[in-house]
This record gives structure tokens, C-alpha cells and sequence, in this order.
């Protein structure tokens, strides 16, 4: 049987770095949604203050499984 998924766009943030950014995104997806499987990163973005790097923003798309 061929699976249906649905894709929401989510924004993470984070100080930490990209990689954080994108697992606080999935994570909070996946307190409300079920049957996650992908992430797809659309756009990174940071936000520098005095020449450095302060905070980090990652757009993804989440795909999920839809059920049955």
C-alpha cells in the first residue's frame, strides 16, 4: 500500500546553531502531530548584532504520514 503525506512549514529559532533550530521545530511538531518522517530545510537566516552571529532561524517543511 503507497503512503499519503501531508508537508507543514514551520519556523525554528535558536542561539545554539542551525542543527538546534531545526530540532526544536520538529519537536514541537511532533507534540501535536503524528507520523512525522521527513524535514526539508527551505531557508536559513541569522540575525547578527556588533559583527557576530546572535540568533539563527530555519524554515523546514515537516512531512507526516497521513493515516488511514
Amino acid at each position: 500500500m503507497a503512503n499519503v503525506y501531508k508537508k507543514v512549514e514551520l519556523v525554528g529559532s535558536s542561539r545554539e546553531g542551525i542543527d538546534d533550530a531545526i530540532r526544536r521545530a520538529v519537536a514541537k511538531a511532533g507534540e501535536t502531530l503524528r507520523n512525522l518522517d521527513w524535514f526539508e530545510v527551505k531557508e536559513i537566516r541569522g540575525w547578527i548584532d556588533e559583527g557576530a552571529v546572535q540568533h539563527y532561524q530555519v524554515t523546514i517543511q515537516v512531512g507526516f504520514r497521513l493515516e488511514d
